[in-house]
């Protein structure tokens, strides 16, 4: 009877082992899939946050202009959203400082850059900065497409520490002032937005301050502002103002705080880019045709905006991107690079004829009458209509003397061109950089 029970259970345990086997491998799946999921979701949670700014990131892309009057701030983040354009009317302004007025107004006419870049050229210290901060100028230009809402509430908060910290009132610059809620709108606090204007709408006098310093305590040490001032420029106080500048109608931007939007002046905007706009909606609007080849950071802004202007950009961005930034202001090197290439290549060709003539000795005599017959006049045809003044050598018979005449001399014109292995000794007759190179 022992024995029988014995028996049984063994056979239930043999049964057993491969239904566990067989329910272990169901689960396995569902287990994998289950710790999966999260780490799914971790990793679209990480890429979504990637995308998008931090409100440190935002305050310190903003401090350094947070102060600067309305119209002006506002020109700035429209044109933030162009890099490669601003990097392009910096240049220009360095280049024509003496140009201002209605002769810079007629200047800008020509140039297709976005009327909010031109409209800086009025301010060049200002584009000078932003050329000098691309970095910056291209993440504060990221910042406000995808994120504007969050850009223009970062203004105002540190206007409000500034001003806490008495570092923001009127001058005889700009006028400080708060802005009250047009009809229709609810005020959700006490905080009205404040608003910074020129005393002199045609005149501005660019604010120089240390972002460190003007708003207290910096809520962010690991994401510290930067400092910049006009070269020679030398602070006075806290808050400092450079030269004023005649700008006419060329500003023309300005910012609605209620709506968080940055909205244009029609009327001026109309006479400095000689236009004829006339919208109802003058909220401003991005124009991808200007963005270039810098890619948009955001993915939903990239969606957006789409990248029809790509190929036509392609190459104008790459040169730029190739070249330091520090040289910006530079003369460019490579501005004679086509007659410098075509010098090169004529004094190439030249060497290779001249050696022809002595320094190869025999082998010139078997290598040039192989060469198809040309006339002078062909020799420069890359390096321009340069004539060469040396005559190619004299045609050679080249067929060997045999004892048998009754046998033809002929031979191939590749066998023609191979020189013997004697006369290639030594290193032979070499050609130059691989040879004639078109250019």
């Amino acid at each position: 009877m022992t024995n029988n029970i014995a028996m049984t259970m063994r056979r239930f345990a043999f049964c057993a082992v491969p239904l566990v086997l067989v329910s272990s491998f169901a689960t396995a799946p569902a287990r994998a899939q289950d710790t999966t999921a999260p780490a799914q979701i971790q990793s679209q949670s990480q890429t979504q946050n990637q995308a998008s700014f931090s409100e440190a990131q935002i305050e310190q892309f903003v401090a350094p202009i947070a102060l600067y009057p309305d119209p002006l701030l506002s020109q700035i983040l429209m044109a933030s959203t162009y890099p490669l354009e601003v990097v392009e009317a910096a240049r220009w302004s360095h280049d024509n400082p003496g140009v201002k007025g209605t002769a810079l107004e007629n200047a800008m006419q020509a140039q297709s850059w976005d009327p909010s870049v031109k409209s800086l050229t009025t301010v060049p210290q200002t584009l000078e900065m932003m050329s000098d901060k691309l970095a910056w100028t291209e993440q504060l230009g990221d910042a406000f497409l995808a994120q504007q809402q969050d850009v223009l509430n970062a203004v105002q908060k540190l206007r409000t520490e500034a001003q806490a910290a008495g570092n923001l009132q009127s001058t005889p610059q700009q006028v400080v002032m708060t802005a009250s809620p047009p009809s229709g709108v609810a005020v959700s606090g006490p905080q009205q937005p404040i608003v910074i204007e020129p005393v002199n709408p045609d005149v501005y006098y660019v604010p120089v301050y240390n972002p460190a310093v003007v708003y207290g305590a910096w809520d962010y040490p690991a994401y510290s502002p930067f400092y910049w001032s006009p070269p020679g420029f030398v602070a006075s106080n806290v808050v400092s103002f450079a030269a004023g500048v005649a700008v006419g109608a060329a500003i023309w931007g300005g910012c609605d705080w209620w709506n968080h939007n940055v909205i244009i002046n029609v009327i001026r905007f109309n006479v400095f880019n000689r236009a004829n706009i006339n919208v109802t909606n003058n909220i401003w609007e991005h124009n991808p045709a200007h963005r270039g080849d810098v890619p948009y950071r955001n993915a939903a802004v990239a969606q957006r905006f789409g990248r029809a202007n790509e190929a036509a950009a392609r190459e104008a961005f790459r040169d730029r991107a190739d070249a330091p930034h520090d040289d910006l202001f530079r003369d460019r090197a490579n501005a004679g690079h086509d007659d410098i290439s075509r010098d090169r290549a004529d004094t190439q060709r030249s060497d290779v004829l001249r050696r022809t003539d002595g320094d190869a000795g025999d082998t010139a005599g078997r290598i040039a009458p192989a060469l198809p017959d040309r006339r002078d006049g062909d020799v420069s045809r890359d390096g321009g209509d340069r004539a060469v003044d040396r005559a190619m050598p004299e045609h050679r018979d080249f067929a060997p003397r045999r004892d048998d005449a009754s046998r033809p001399a002929m031979r191939s014109r590749a066998q023609v061109f191979r020189p013997g292995r004697s006369a290639m000794a030594g290193g032979g007759f070499h050609l130059r950089g691989g040879g004639f190179h078109r250019r």
